[in-house]
């Protein structure tokens, strides 16, 4: 069997693609300012042992005022995360952590929240724009009548569906497909 130079280009892309995935996720891991830190508690002698903690605490704090690193705690993840929900983003390893597989377990599969704004779609008598308290931009995707029509206040349950689809339940009604738009 021939194959010509672009397929074998093709070939080997596709071949060294996991092995690339694999380097980089290696590459990962603490910033080294933090390991630097960490570093300190193998010093024996008390004295050095604080100083080098003194100095390193210094600079990690220098970096951190500087935006070179940036400390978040956990509610911080939660929240970050719910505001992005719905968006299409590549994966980002900054919310994982060390425990991929907790991460996965902790991820966001729906959200509550109250419609602040909700309009027809232009040109659409079927379909809605629905922005949420926290400026979140929703689109109703399919031509299907709600029972009662969104307004301010009233409450929503957006959640994940198959393919990368969303519904929504609007105050408790019949749900219906929807999508991020900002």
């Amino acid at each position: 069997m021939k194959f010509s130079a672009s397929g074998w280009v093709a070939a080997t892309c596709v071949l060294a693609t996991p092995a690339l995935v694999l380097a980089a996720e290696q590459r990962e891991g603490r910033p080294e300012i933090f390991t630097k830190l960490i570093e300190c508690r193998s010093i024996a002698d008390a004295a050095q042992r604080l100083a080098c903690y003194d100095e390193r605490v210094a600079a990690l704090d220098t970096a951190e005022a500087q935006s070179d690193v940036v400390v978040v705690d956990k509610g911080q993840v939660r929240k970050a995360k719910r505001t992005l929900f719905g968006l299409s983003l590549p994966a980002l390893t900054i919310f994982e952590g060390n425990d991929k597989e907790k991460a996965r377990e902790e991820e966001i599969k729906e959200i509550e929240s109250t419609i602040k704004e909700a309009s027809p779609l232009k040109g659409t008598q079927d379909r809605w724009v629905i922005v949420l308290e926290d400026g979140a931009r929703w689109v109703q995707t399919e031509a299907k009548r709600i029972n009662r029509a969104p307004k301010p206040g009233m409450s929503i349950k957006i959640r994940q569906a198959a393919l990368g689809s969303y519904f929504a339940n609007i105050d408790g009604q019949t749900a219906i497909r929807v999508r991020r738009e900002n």
